[in-house]
């Protein structure tokens, strides 16, 4: 059992909401293998810290030229990958934690990261199906510039590679 499978088995042990991301080259036909560039695995709140929001899908009826198809709204989320976050993980096997867990022997710090609270959330949104359009409707976040710190280990025999937020403006 290789450092994949040790790494997977310490999320289980401190019982977290943990993202697995894993890169790879194409294959040139279906029989390769598709051996794995770099791995990380974070915590949920690296990528979204808030917990109130509950998912429940909902529909309306009377779409269509007979007015009897359904729309179902399905939301669907895409975040951006830690790839895209920070810089450092490369070629590398990669944990991202809240600050403060505990770990077993035989880990090693490699960075100390930090993400700071938008200023606003989207809290709804509207959709024109004439047009196709797609409105957000936000709302003043009351926990604006909020940071929320993360420590990037690795397995002591592993890459000392640091790892460090991206520079990026967010998007509005």
């Amino acid at each position: 059992i290789g450092v994949e499978y040790t790494i997977v088995s310490v999320c289980f042990l401190i019982d977290i909401m943990s993202y697995v991301f894993g890169r790879y080259p194409q294959a040139a036909d279906a029989d390769r293998e598709y051996p794995v560039i770099d791995l990380v695995i974070c915590h949920g709140d690296f990528l979204n810290a808030h917990h109130e929001y509950v998912h429940k899908n909902r529909s309306v009826r009377g779409f269509g030229s007979y007015g009897d198809i359904m729309i179902r709204d399905r939301k669907m989320y895409v975040a951006p990958t830690p790839f895209a976050i920070v810089d450092g993980l490369t070629g590398t096997r990669t944990l991202i934690l809240p600050e403060g867990f505990e770990l077993p022997q035989g880990f090693k710090v490699v960075g100390e990261l930090a993400r700071q609270e938008a200023d606003h959330l989207i809290v709804g949104y509207e959709f024109d199906l004439t047009t196709n359009l797609i409105i957000a409707k936000t709302a003043r976040n009351p926990k604006a510039g909020q940071e929320h710190h993360f420590i990037a280990y690795r397995m002591a025999g592993d890459s000392d590679k640091s790892v460090t937020i991206l520079l990026k403006e967010r998007e509005t």
